[in-house]
């Protein structure tokens, strides 16, 4: 059953995905599962030879945040993949579940009071070091990282500023933000850093497809997720963050929640494609981002901008993440 469905997978990707797509990913690691997901299936997509992860981001600077994500690299095997922080303080959160990951797999985590290497310098380096056009940004949290670069100079590794840099190497952004036609104060558009996402979208020049909102919401995942080891960073994230966030605990009986697959939906569509079967592309235009965390589409046949709009029921979807999240 599994072959049948993993060859029902590489059928519903064939004719628009990328070969072996090269993916630096952007995150907010630790305040929604979702995050967690979203890097368990590029691990095991990398795996299966259908994408390469270049990188890592991280705009999350919770305590333990990124020594839960170095963690789960080292998990999965794949201990090698740089993995940059934004500057700031480590913060304490108890609901977010970054640090229990971490505690689970003691003998992979590093020290969370280690020095983590700057993020603009892990992108600059990864791109710099990559063919023109060759790589996609997966962004699952707020901009601030990708603007970081952006606004970047020239350093050891390139001597392009980061736009151009950006330009050169990058074939597109695939951006998991924002609500379609429109919407308000949606978190990966707001952040708490007001006029981030505005800036960034008018600083990059390459084509973006956003996948938004309203069709992460309804693709639910989580429960099956209790039937992994009990050791597993799928397991101990999704069970705590179940039984700790703000939005989910009062719902909490002892066992893992359901939890909409925002994130998900931007790694899916970013390695495997899936346009005609679980989703469809608007025609081109322009995302014009307010300082609030709203955006509205506006339509443009010369737009470098595009959306997901789901094919196919909620459930279906919700299905495929499921298979490449567990794998």
């Amino acid at each position: 059953m599994k072959t049948f469905i993993l060859v029902l997978l590489l059928m519903w990707s064939g004719a628009t995905a990328l070969a072996a797509p090269k993916i630096i990913f952007d995150t907010d690691f630790g305040g929604d599962a979702d995050d967690l997901g979203a890097l368990a299936m590029l691990h095991n997509l990398q795996k299966a030879g259908h994408c390469e992860l270049l990188a890592i981001g991280n705009w999350n600077t919770e305590r333990y945040a990124q020594s839960a994500i170095v963690a789960t690299n080292r998990f999965y095997g794949q201990g090698d993949i740089p993995v940059g922080l934004r500057p700031g303080d480590g913060w304490a959160a108890d609901w977010q579940y970054s640090r229990p990951v971490a505690e689970a797999l003691p003998e992979l985590a590093p020290d969370p009071t280690e020095a983590a290497p700057s993020v603009v310098d892990v992108y600059r380096a990864t791109l710099a070091a990559q063919a023109p056009g060759t790589v996609q940004f997966v962004t699952v949290g707020p901009l601030a990282n990708i603007l970081a670069l952006l606004e970047s100079g020239p350093d050891e590794h390139s001597d392009m500023g980061g736009r151009e840099l950006v330009a050169s190497r990058v074939q597109r952004f695939v951006i998991m933000g924002g609500q379609y036609p429109q919407g308000d104060n949606e978190w990966n558009f707001d952040g708490d850093q007001p006029g981030v996402t505005r800036r960034t979208l008018e600083m990059i020049d390459v084509p973006v497809v956003f996948s938004g909102y309203e069709l992460g919401e309804p693709i639910r995942t989580g429960p099956a997720l209790a039937k992994l080891p009990e050791k597993h960073p799928l397991r101990v994230g999704y069970r705590y963050f179940s039984q700790h966030a703000f939005w989910m605990k009062d719902r909490f009986t002892g066992q893992i929640l359901d939890n909409a697959s925002y994130d998900q939906t931007a790694v899916l569509f970013a390695v495997l494609g899936g346009e005609g079967e679980w989703w469809s592309l608007s025609q081109p235009g322009t995302v014009l981002a307010d300082d609030e965390g709203g955006n509205r589409w506006q339509p443009d046949p010369q737009g470098r901008h595009r959306y997901l709009v789901a094919e196919t029921a909620p459930d279906n979807i919700a299905a495929v993440i499921r298979e490449w999240m567990m794998k």
